[in-house]
């Protein structure tokens, strides 16, 4: 009775990914978390049994775990500029950020002993939130500025210590408007603190298959773009404000150039 029960559904199931871009949106984001949090339920063993607990060595095995998702989405990415990756020592990577795809786009080029900074919030999702605390994902409270504060100190001082990367979204929350938003400055404090260079990578706009408003999602390119190191030796906190803005410069034109239209600013940078 139950396989009577599974065969209209077997059948109108391709029937709706034909015809309906809403269906296949809402299908495509569903199986992406559902799907996300069936890997994270495989590979938190698998981090528990190479490193015994929190460690970001584990990002290698989420690094292998994850980067296959993206074909089923029928996503694929262009990298260009691998070279600027092949830096030896600490650094930050900043990057734009447009939705949680972003995390495919990581994967596909995070570099070794490379971990990120992310909200608090994300702890607490579920079998994802664990495998995050396991990859030694940095968890900062965005709405306390002084604890924020505090972590990116503490992330400075791990940094140097333990020769880690650390990758940051600088627009502080996702963006599909077209353009980037104002730069946060808790990268740039972070980098000058551990005198560390800066490596910005940019995703090109996903506005040609993900539209969220529209609810489409359709199969598509990434372009990622990494672009030259930004150096930081003998940069203090005065430089704050010019160096996220040198930054915000060269990302803002590397996004015109790879999404293939002029983009609008909101402004480089924000306190």
């Amino acid at each position: 009775m139950d396989a009577v029960w599974m065969l209209p559904v077997l059948l109108v199931l391709p029937l709706l990914l034909w015809t309906s871009s809403t269906f296949v949106f809402y299908f495509k984001k569903c199986f992406y978390v559902a799907y996300m949090m069936l890997l994270a339920v495989i590979a938190i063993p698998m981090c528990i049994l190479k490193s015994g607990g929190r460690d970001i060595e584990n990002m290698r095995v989420i690094r292998f775990i994850v980067r296959h998702v993206k074909y089923f989405l029928g996503l694929r990415y262009q990298v260009r500029g691998w070279e600027h990756l092949q830096t030896d020592g600490p650094y930050v990577i900043i990057s734009n950020h447009q939705s949680s795809l972003d995390v495919l786009g990581m994967m596909e080029i995070l570099p070794d002993r490379c971990t990120m900074i992310a909200k608090k919030e994300l702890i607490w999702a579920g079998t994802v939130g664990m495998i995050c605390w396991l990859g030694g994902i940095v968890f900062i409270n965005r709405q306390k500025t002084s604890d924020a504060k505090n972590v990116m100190c503490d992330a400075a001082k791990t940094m140097l210590a333990d020769k880690i990367r650390l990758w940051v979204f600088p627009e502080g929350t996702r963006n599909q408007n077209g353009g980037l938003l104002p730069f946060k400055k808790g990268a740039f404090h972070l980098a000058i603190q551990a005198q560390a260079p800066i490596i910005p990578i940019v995703f090109s706009s996903y506005n040609n298959f993900y539209l969220r408003k529209e609810k489409e999602f359709k199969s598509g390119t990434i372009t990622l773009k990494v672009l030259p190191k930004i150096e930081t030796k003998g940069l203090t906190a005065d430089d704050v404000t010019t160096l996220s803005e040198q930054s915000f410069g060269v990302m803002l034109s590397a996004f015109q150039e790879i999404s293939g239209k002029s983009v609008q600013s909101n402004g480089p940078s924000k306190h």
